[in-house]
């Protein structure tokens, strides 16, 4: 049997990993290379980045232990 040395297309199976301002990429958990990002990365609306990390817009409580309630104004039920 004679074996031969030949390419196959593996582009599904590679993710990423932003590490930085660059892209790790990866197959089957392997770091097969680093992709650098440009100067200004083009999000989303809602999505910003800055100093190499990803942030995402949100509307959350400034009390940690407030509660979002929508009462019916029926007898004092909630």
């Amino acid at each position: 049997m004679a074996l031969q040395r030949t390419r196959i297309d593996i582009t599904d199976r590679v993710t990423g990993k932003l590490n930085g301002r660059s892209l790790d990429l990866y197959e089957e958990g392997e770091l097969i290379g680093r992709f650098p990002l440009p100067a200004a990365v083009q999000l989303k609306n809602g999505y910003t980045e800055q100093n190499g990390k990803i942030y995402k817009d949100v509307t959350a409580t400034v009390e940690p232990d407030q509660k979002y309630v929508d009462c019916d104004g029926e007898a004092g039920w909630c």
